[in-house]
């Protein structure tokens, strides 16, 4: 369905979630700590620190948890956590490329082997279906910050390369090196955005149907579960019509 975003269906299932939001805490705060490591402790002075603390505040996260985070990062006897990406075909053909930031890479890959196994997928090797994709900067806003005239206007003003406006809200793309720069025009127009992040958007995108999208789903939701797996990104694109029947 058209204009239909597979970005879309996963943040309306994390809003149906809230029993998860101490697990989306504990993937937050390990970005926050990651982020502050790889960089100063200063959001102001650390692009990728500020998208961290910003997703934290979009959440709900409590300033208290944020700072912890953040003083985590100079702790002597902190975890020290890489970032590794997994990449696989899931059910119906659909590629799909996992974000992990993990302690113990063996853990990790085991995990997101057996969900891929487990939920009609296979795990390939780097590369494997990331061709398929371009990596783009993402920002999202909810319906609220205005109509799509509006938004498009900011947009395009703040350098975006792209917009996707439907009923839920509206996705502005932007090339990944314009992320800080667009984000940071955009909130002096339209105010704080819901999402800023790096993303993978697939050039092309596969159709689900039901029964394939039900074990996506499923798939998905393991994946998400995981304490290690930061983001899941995919290729594919439910219709509103699957999609309620699947929540029905």
């Amino acid at each position: 369905m058209a204009g239909h975003s597979k970005f879309k269906n996963i943040m309306h299932r994390k809003g149906a979630q809230d029993k998860k939001r101490s697990n989306l805490f504990s993937k937050l705060s390990r970005e926050i700590t990651v982020a502050a490591k790889m960089g100063t402790p200063d959001p102001d002075m650390n692009p990728r620190l500020r998208l961290a603390v910003n997703t934290a505040k979009a959440q709900s996260m409590p300033k208290d948890n944020i700072q912890r985070a953040i003083d985590k990062a100079s702790a002597q006897d902190g975890e020290n956590y890489e970032e590794v990406r997994y990449e696989g075909y899931g059910p119906g053909g659909s590629a799909i490329i996992v974000e992990a930031l993990t302690d113990n890479r063996n853990r990790t890959a085991t995990a997101v082997r057996t969900a891929f196994s487990k939920h009609g997928g296979n795990l390939g090797t780097e590369g494997s279906v990331a061709h398929g994709f371009e990596r783009l900067g993402l920002i999202v806003y909810p319906a609220s910050a205005g109509g799509e005239d509006k938004v498009l206007e900011a947009a395009m003003e703040a350098g975006a390369q792209d917009i996707a406006s439907t009923d839920d809200g509206h996705e502005i793309w932007t090339a990944a090196e314009d992320l800080h720069q667009v984000a940071g025009d955009l909130e002096k127009t339209l105010g704080e955005a819901e999402t800023v992040k790096l993303a993978w958007k697939p050039n092309l995108t596969v159709d689900m149907d039901e029964s394939n999208a039900g074990t996506l789903m499923k798939l998905i939701d393991v994946l998400d579960d995981d304490d290690d797996v930061q983001t899941v990104w995919g290729n594919y694109d439910i219709s509103d019509e699957v999609m309620e029947k699947l929540e029905g």
